[in-house]
């Protein structure tokens, strides 16, 4: 070997050491069901050193008629322990994790595995329809939840009161029994 080469392979070697990272500082970028109730309810995604990363629970749409899509959420749950036999999730991971997850090919592909097997079990007689699922917080739009305000939503207290003492045998009172509405105005001449 040359002198003046000797000086570039130190050098490589060098860079080549100081670039290696131990396995325990890195993600394993591991991705395998975890299931809550059912076995293709849920994937883990292993995106941080020691095995930590997030287990995303999946949620089928199935208010179209004849379809079932899946339905995105990106509060995904806390992954610990992801790479070892016992893994647990809990907590809130943050949005954009689950977004930079979304953003590899094999997870999209993995969780349009798993989707495809929650509707066929959970909706047999539906269409399966794949949507992408947000990679960026702009991409997330969110179902509007049912307002509680709207009184034709909420059940009548009154009922629910007398249900409750029906169901434990007790006697109901004139209170349970009287209006709280005011009694309508009569209509005028």
């Amino acid at each position: 070997m040359g002198a003046g080469r000797a000086p570039l392979l130190v050098l490589v070697l060098a860079l080549l050491l100081a670039g290696c990272e131990p396995a325990a500082r890195r993600p394993s970028g591991s991705i395998y069901p975890l299931p809550r109730r059912h076995p293709d309810d849920a994937l883990a995604v292993v995106t941080r050193p020691g095995g930590e990363g997030l287990q995303i629970w999946l949620d089928p749409d199935r208010t179209a008629p004849g379809r079932c899509a899946p339905r995105w959420n990106p509060d995904a749950a806390r992954l610990r322990g992801g790479d070892g036999p016992r893994p647990l999730a809990g907590g809130r991971a943050p949005r954009q994790e689950f977004y930079a997850a979304m953003e590899r090919g094999l997870v999209r592909w993995r969780l349009h595995q798993l989707y495809r097997s929650l509707c066929s079990r959970v909706a047999p007689a539906r269409r399966f329809l794949w949507l992408e699922p947000p990679r960026r917080e702009a991409d997330y739009h969110p179902r509007p939840l049912l307002l509680l305000e709207e009184g034709h939503l909420l059940s009548d207290p009154r009922a629910i009161r007398r249900a409750e003492k029906r169901l434990l045998g007790q006697p109901l009172t004139p209170d349970d029994l009287a209006s709280e509405d005011p009694p309508p105005e009569p209509p005028g001449p």
